[in-house]
């Protein structure tokens, strides 16, 4: 089909070589038949014959957002705004990828465009309300996932914004909508009767249902999980794996390369975006939040040799390694053009420590630890879209915490100037103590300001954004009221049962 919808538009260029409209269309068949570089050929000729066409421009930023060229993508939706002020799609994938990349201020603007063009459009009120959340704007925030629920209430995504503010109760009526909802079927494919049980979870936890709660929760699991299951085993044998690869590395060229780079990793739920909130107040540090440049550097030099990650490590020299640390820096550079050192919030970069060690030997590593009963029963009752993923079981959540703890104190043990247990409970306890030990890990002077850090003015991308915008709770433990319910994940982690 492609093949004939290139030879169509072949004879077409040849009747009228210049024109704008079969040029695009030319372009958009290179993009199905992934031919990027044609596809934008394509795409700059047209807009070189008729600078103002602003699909063009909408479409050429498209192709330049799918293969990396970010400024460049932002530039050319940018143009299609100015060129067609009155096109709702423009505004939406500019607001949407302004939102993935941290500028969550002009995100908002740009979305709440769309969304005044359009209202009907429901992806951009979702999306508008996900960039309230991270600026912090609650009310303003509940707001749009509601009216999304007034035109569609079976809607997982804005049920699933609503659950993630931890801050704000769901109400009774809530509860009365969602178990409507999820009666409905024609109302819930599969990814709105997941998100929607897992905010019917927090809506009766919230209202001290507590049995209610957990049959919510393990329904909502149990329907990811047969999605993609995720193996214990499996996992287990490749942690092992990279644990073995990634501790003989050679000796670093530059110790101090990657010294700008603070990573927080550790088991999600744990403390970790409260952690970075800390470090972000200090004056020079930039709160990145969740990067994936880390995964694209190894993925670029995995499609180089054509070899994955656990076959080339082994084989790496210093000078690779220093290029490695080297292509991670000139990703990250973004978030220091205004302090010299930013935070990498990923949890699931522990299984890279020692990649990390060989990458950027400078780099810090705060590995964030909480009981781990408590942060397993958190990672229970967060839906997760990366799949498979561990916490759709609670033997399953005990099973990888084993692995994390297990490997990670083997490698803070070798490297205690590279890596610091930073304990939630301890924290807690004794604030300003444990702020400036962490700082002065991280070889950062004590600043006043990190211990109000719950007043910081930053974009926060992680479901605790409302959590890290309150002081210290010293009464967050949830998992003792469900009793036995949770004897599978004590087992797990050869805790005593309560039943």
């Amino acid at each position: 089909m492609a093949d004939a919808a290139r030879r169509a538009l072949d004879a077409a260029l040849a009747l009228s070589p210049a024109h704008p409209e079969i040029l695009r269309l030319y372009a958009l068949v290179h993009v199905r038949a992934h031919r990027p570089a044609a596809a934008m050929a394509a795409l700059q000729q047209a807009i070189a014959q008729w600078p103002d066409y602003a699909l063009a421009h909408s479409d050429l930023a498209n192709v330049q957002q799918a293969h990396g060229a970010i400024d460049e993508a932002l530039a050319s939706w940018q143009r299609a705004c100015e060129l067609a002020p009155g096109a709702p799609m423009p505004w939406f994938n500019l607001g949407r990828n302004l939102q993935l990349h941290g500028d969550t201020a002009a995100a908002i603007d740009a979305l709440e465009h769309a969304s005044a063009l359009a209202a009907e459009f429901l992806p951009a009120l979702i999306l508008l309300g996900d960039a309230l959340v991270h600026a912090g704007r609650f009310d303003d925030a509940s707001a749009r996932y509601r009216a999304v629920l007034a035109q569609h209430p079976g809607c997982g995504d804005a049920w699933r914004g609503l659950a993630n503010m931890k801050t704000r109760p769901l109400t009774e009526r809530d509860v009365e909508s969602l178990t409507a909802a999820l009666r409905q079927p024609a109302l819930a494919p599969t990814a709105d009767r997941i998100a929607m049980g897992f905010a019917l979870g927090k809506a009766c936890e919230d209202l001290g249902r507590y049995p209610e709660a957990f049959a919510a929760l393990n329904r909502a699991n149990a329907e990811l999980r047969s999605l993609n299951p995720w193996s214990a085993r499996a996992f287990h044998a490749h942690a092992e794996a990279m644990r073995t690869a990634s501790a003989h590395r050679p000796a670093p060229v530059d110790e101090r390369l990657g010294h700008e780079a603070i990573f927080i990793v550790g088991l999600p739920r744990s403390g970790s975006t409260l952690f970075e909130q800390i470090l972000a107040t200090h004056p020079a540090v930039e709160g990145a939040s969740e990067l994936t440049e880390l995964e694209q550097t190894l993925s670029e030099e995995s499609h180089r040799r054509g070899q994955p990650l656990l076959q080339w490590i082994t084989t790496a020299h210093a000078t690779d390694w220093q290029r490695l640390g080297q292509r991670y820096l000139q990703l990250t550079a973004r978030w220091r053009r205004s302090k010299p050192r930013h935070t990498d919030k990923l949890p699931s970069n522990w299984l890279l420590s020692g990649v990390i060690a060989a990458m950027l030997p400078g780099a810090r590593i705060i590995d964030a630890r909480r009981d781990a009963l408590e942060a397993g029963w958190s990672c229970f009752k967060q839906q997760f879209y990366r799949l498979p993923h561990f916490a759709c079981s609670l033997t399953d959540i005990a099973a990888y915490i084993h692995d994390y703890e297990q490997i990670m104190d083997g490698w803070q043990a070798a490297a205690p100037q590279r890596i610091r247990t930073q304990r939630y409970e301890a924290l807690l306890a004794e604030p300003e103590r444990e702020i400036r030990e962490m700082l002065a890990f991280c070889g950062l002077p004590f600043d006043p300001a990190c211990l109000d850090y719950h007043h910081a003015k930053r974009s926060v991308r992680t479901a605790s954004a409302a959590q890290v915008r309150q002081p210290l709770q010293r009464d967050t433990a949830r998992a003792g009221r469900y009793g036995a319910l949770l004897d599978p994940l004590r087992a797990g982690l050869g805790l005593p049962s309560i039943g």
